[in-house]
């Protein structure tokens, strides 16, 4: 579960779909995790509805609870 919230620390919020994808853990696996990190309150997932070649592609969109990035590097506008 670690793995994934610092995968989701480092890229901001992504598909269930995606975390699989790029952490290399199976589908179920990362369902379950984030049910369970969920019902802590560590992260928020909604359901969200795509479509990829005309064809829907239901998943999982989660995102780190209460994290805020740091600010990017560079220049700041004015206050």
């Amino acid at each position: 579960m670690q793995e994934i919230l610092q995968y989701l620390k480092q890229n901001g919020p992504r598909l269930d779909l995606e975390i699989a994808a790029a952490t290399g853990i199976s589908l179920a696996k990362v369902r379950l995790s984030m049910s369970e990190l969920s019902a802590r309150g560590d992260v928020v997932m909604c359901r969200s509805i795509r479509f990829s070649d005309g064809k829907p592609v239901d998943a999982m969109l989660c995102r780190v609870s209460g994290y805020v990035p740091p600010a990017a590097p560079g220049r700041k506008p004015k206050a």
